[in-house]
């Protein structure tokens, strides 16, 4: 009986190889980006009219997808969609007016989506997210901040920004109502 030591050692060398590439696959897999649960979110926003600031708040944020990693951004993701009938500004009935087509056009347009293009990072540190930002019909890109906290076993996302109304054909030119409103996205993640 002859024993091939080649063909023994090219035989050592190809199970350690697929044994190293099996560790590495499996580091890999561990290292994916997770989606994310949405455990709270909030939307507030503040405009002036007649140079008071009104403020108010949409719910019903729904989550399409969230995937978000700090350290991997060119892997993150993030859909989601907010309720225009829920409108409150804590008068009932300027929010009914704010619900009709001359606004929101809420029956029509029930939803304002936003859906990251692509995300960066500042000079700061933060995040930044490219979003497609469309209301009542319009698809606008906008550049958002965004600032993520750990607190505790939860991770808060934060981002403010201004968004021009009449881009989104939302009201009229107007001397009374600013056409500049200052939005707060709030969301806490597992």
């Amino acid at each position: 009986m002859t024993i091939d030591l080649n063909y023994i050692m090219n035989t050592k060398n190809t199970i350690r190889k697929i044994a190293i590439a099996s560790v590495l696959v499996g580091l890999v897999g561990f290292t994916q980006v997770t989606t994310r649960t949405v455990k709270s979110s909030s939307v507030s926003f503040v405009i002036k009219n007649f140079g008071l600031d009104v403020d108010g708040s949409l719910k019903d944020l729904q989550v399409i997808e969230f995937v978000f990693d700090n350290d991997s951004l060119s892997s993150s993701k993030i859909d989601i969609t907010i309720g225009t009938k829920t409108i409150n500004t804590g008068n009932e009935k300027r929010d009914e007016h704010l619900r009709k087509p001359d606004y929101f056009d809420a029956d029509k347009y029930p939803t304002i989506r936003m859906r990251s293009k692509r995300f960066g990072k500042s000079k700061a540190g933060n995040a930044i997210g490219y979003f497609d930002l469309t209301l009542k019909g319009v698809t606008k890109e906008v550049k958002l901040p965004i600032f993520v906290t750990k607190l505790g076993e939860l991770t808060q996302f934060k981002s403010i920004f201004t968004i021009n109304r009449l881009d989104y054909g939302v009201g009229e030119s107007s001397m009374a109502l600013s056409d500049d409103v200052k939005i707060t996205v709030l969301i806490k993640t597992n």
